[in-house]
């Protein structure tokens, strides 16, 4: 019996092992000859990157990895800090081994995310993929960090940049602001939040003397040390525990973030999040570059340029994508 149980475990094991991808190696980026020496643990010199990584995202992680390093002109004062899904341990050595491989150089660490820590708090959106728990990471990347890493760039997995990601690390912050973000002041605010909410004055007047604008969470720079001071990964989670008993918004993690720091963050110029790319992934639907210069490309939105490059249905900007797809082949069972 045990012997038989153990077949099973490794046939699991070697299963999701077997349908993984399978990347190729990056070169090794070097220093330009003017990058500080990063000596010390947290260097100030250091770049602080944060994601989190999952299985189903992974060949849009890895994509994104690289863009980072390639236009960087001091890659190797670049760290990245990676969260998981705590729960899912045989994921995590897979992704583990596939950056070792892939990134042989990197600096980078892991961080296991605990589901239950926020499961308590979502509530069903409109879009089942934005209910994953790590989705919401975003909100403890203060409590998850060492203490002394005091500003990350935080980053989603379906963007690539290029240009040096210091010169958005370097955005600087007022006084009073925590992080900061391209805004789009031309959305429709009020899309974001139900009828209830805006019929209740004691919530809709949450945003009084704020000129509150849209802004993605996908692309933000953040002062970990205010936000630690602040306690604002609290003040996120009592809107969501708000949203548990009354639904005042649609959209997975977003809102909170809107309803805590929306009108009272740092300007970033738009050539930092290009997004919507991905746009709704209907046949023949396809988005454009909003007007003016380009930093980062950010496929938010239903559509993922690997899965249309893979369906031969690609959009023309992903073709932006697919150089740093570096994607070799997938194992599988027949092979």
């Amino acid at each position: 019996m045990t012997i038989h149980i153990l077949f099973i475990s490794f046939f699991l094991l070697f299963s999701s092992y077997t349908s993984a991808q399978r990347f190729k190696e990056a070169p090794k980026f070097y220093n330009s000859y003017n990058c500080p020496s990063i000596d010390l643990t947290c260097s100030p010199h250091e770049v602080h990157v944060a994601m989190t990584l999952d299985v189903t995202y992974l060949r849009g992680s890895v994509a994104a990895i690289l863009s980072v390093l390639q236009h960087s002109s001091c890659p190797e004062n670049i760290i990245f800090h990676f969260v998981t899904a705590a729960s899912k341990i045989s994921s995590t050595t897979v992704l583990n081994r596939t950056l070792s491989t892939s990134f042989p150089y990197l600096n980078f660490h892991f961080y296991p995310f605990d589901d239950d820590s926020v499961a308590g708090f979502i509530s069903t959106s409109i879009r089942s993929a934005l209910d994953c728990p790590l989705n919401y990471a975003r909100n403890y990347m203060a409590n998850l960090l060492p203490p002394c890493v005091k500003k990350i760039v935080y980053l989603d997995s379906d963007l690539v940049l290029v240009d040096d990601i210091a010169k958005l690390a370097a955005t600087p912050l007022s006084s009073d602001a925590v992080l900061a973000a391209p805004e789009y002041c031309n959305a429709n605010f009020s899309f974001y939040f139900t009828p209830t909410f805006w019929s209740n004055p004691s919530l809709s007047l949450t945003f009084a003397g704020r000129r509150a604008c849209y802004f993605n969470t996908g692309v933000m720079v953040i002062d970990l040390e205010r936000w630690r001071e602040g306690d604002y990964t609290r003040k996120i989670e009592e809107w969501m525990e708000l949203q548990k008993r009354m639904r005042i918004y649609e959209l997975g993690s977003l809102p909170p973030f809107l309803l805590v720091f929306a009108g009272n963050i740092g300007p970033v110029d738009h050539r930092w999040n290009q997004h919507g790319l991905g746009g709704d992934n209907f046949r023949g639907l396809c988005r454009e570059l909003h007007p003016g210069p380009v930093s980062l490309l950010h496929w938010s939105g239903k559509g993922k340029p690997w899965a249309r490059l893979d369906a031969n249905r690609a959009c023309p900007l992903d073709a932006l994508w697919a150089p740093y797809d570096l994607l070799e082949t997938r194992f599988s069972l027949e092979a």
